[in-house]
């Protein structure tokens, strides 16, 4: 009888340490899902670079930010790959652009969606500030408008508060400076920009990308694709925008980064049979920022490189 409760003695132990040890790693575990409880940084993963790197900024030292999609890659048609699952699921929040750019990867945030905030910034900004095509579909473009951007990161920024609240002041403030920043380079555009012949005020892009830019600028866009590069480029589109390149003496059409140039190719032969000689103004950086470590590797180089090719190519005198 006595040996029976000595075992008994040991079993009840062996459960008490056993649930113990359980409860410590349920509150390590805890603590690992926290990472401002643990002293960590917060791991932000984006979709573009266009929201990876100003995050960065804002976020500083508080923050690791990586994106998936680096410089020539089209948004529009990226699918994730089992490696992105795997960044996605090891962040603390995700940042998308949205309004459909990010189109084959939608049901991916809706799954990551319920474990940690997925936020597609765009989608903050109220719909009468929105451009739509012909069709009624939304221009998903915003970063070409620097005012939108600043409400679209500013978003991202609330999240980050909320995230972290005892850095809410550091994150307010760099996002702060950095909006200075971005309304000086506004200015700087706009006072270019304004440079170029109205009647030369025409931009011709592979696609339809630089709506905002176009609006903000008072400069006439055309892109031969639609909003999305999904869409195709029929004969009509080319022969059309080569009558505007004529009517207008346009003298330069540019190609994207991401985008491939067969159809401003096609555009500029077309030019040439009416006479016209139209010249490959540069390349832009639309759906895609540049390198790493390189002046348009950053939003605010990226922009300034596309209003610098700009001006330079339409500024041209005619002969």
């Amino acid at each position: 009888m006595e040996q029976v409760r000595f075992k008994s003695k040991w079993v009840l132990l062996g459960v008490s340490l056993l649930v113990m040890a359980l409860w410590m790693a349920g509150c390590t575990s805890d603590k690992k899902s926290d990472p401002k409880e643990s002293g960590s940084k917060l791991n932000i993963v984006t979709t573009i670079a266009q929201i990876a790197e100003p995050i960065s900024i804002i976020g500083g030292d508080r923050v690791t930010v990586q994106s998936l999609m680096g410089p020539g890659v089209d948004p529009h048609l990226y699918k994730a790959t089992q490696g992105d699952i795997g960044k996605l699921e090891s962040g603390d929040m995700i940042f998308y652009s949205g309004l459909h750019l990010e189109a084959n990867m939608l049901k991916v945030f809706e799954e990551i969606g319920k474990t940690r905030p997925v936020l597609g910034i765009s989608e903050s900004i109220p719909a009468d500030q929105l451009l739509k095509d012909e069709g009624g579909a939304i221009d998903p473009h915003v970063w070409f408008d620097i005012d939108l951007w600043k409400q679209a990161l500013g978003a991202a920024t609330e999240q980050l508060k909320i995230a972290a609240p005892e850095d809410a002041e550091y994150f307010e403030s760099n996002k702060e400076a950095y909006f200075k920043k971005l309304d000086d380079l506004k200015a700087d555009a706009k006072a270019k920009l304004s440079q170029i012949p109205q009647e030369k005020r025409v931009l011709i892009t592979a696609h339809d990308a630089f709506g905002y830019f176009g609006r903000m600028n008072e400069i006439k866009v055309v892109g031969l694709q639609g909003l999305s590069t999904e869409d195709e480029v029929g004969l009509s589109d080319i022969d059309d925008t080569v009558k505007l390149l004529v009517e207008y003496q346009v003298p330069a059409v540019f190609v994207e980064s991401s985008i491939n140039p067969a159809s401003i190719n096609a555009v500029i032969e077309g030019a040439k049979k009416q006479g016209l000689h139209v010249a490959v103004g540069g390349e832009l950086f639309s759906d895609a920022m540049g390198d790493a470590g390189t002046p348009e590797g950053t939003y605010l180089g990226m922009y300034s490189h596309n209003v610098n090719t700009i001006y330079q190519a339409l500024s041209v005198k005619g002969e």
